[in-house]
């Protein structure tokens, strides 16, 4: 796979752990929207924390990943879906400890107005393996 971070200094520079754009190429692995399911009770993890909301579903994502052969470094985009954007900082420390900011993926967050079962965060991501 390769991955390149595209910057340029005619756009806004990122504010958070993630890139303007990434150049991809390899495998591509899309992952569907995760929310804090326990994958063993099936229940949701913490009710009304979005920061452990957030542990839970980079959890969720990071099993998947790694059943189709990838890691977190082969993200090269995110999509972060809140309920309430008062919600971002705390969504977002949990979110840059799974991503460093210089090799971070491309992201978009986007509050909505409802997600699956009330959660507070949903997180869906794409990502390249191989060659």
């Amino acid at each position: 796979m390769t991955r390149k971070i595209i910057r340029t200094d005619a756009a806004p520079a990122p504010v958070g752990p993630y890139n303007q754009a990434i150049a991809a190429s390899g495998q591509m692995v899309f992952v569907a929207g995760q929310i804090p399911l326990d994958p063993q009770s099936g229940e949701i993890i913490g009710t009304g924390d979005v920061t452990a909301q957030t542990k839970q579903v980079m959890a969720n994502l990071e099993a998947i990943l790694a059943a189709a052969g990838a890691k977190f470094q082969d993200v090269v985009k995110t999509t972060v879906f809140l309920k309430d954007m008062n919600d971002f900082a705390a969504m977002n420390g949990v979110y840059a400890q799974y991503f460093d900011e210089a090799n971070a993926p491309a992201r978009a967050c986007v509050q909505v107005s409802r997600l699956p079962k009330d959660v507070l965060v949903e997180i869906e991501c794409i990502a390249a393996i191989g060659a």
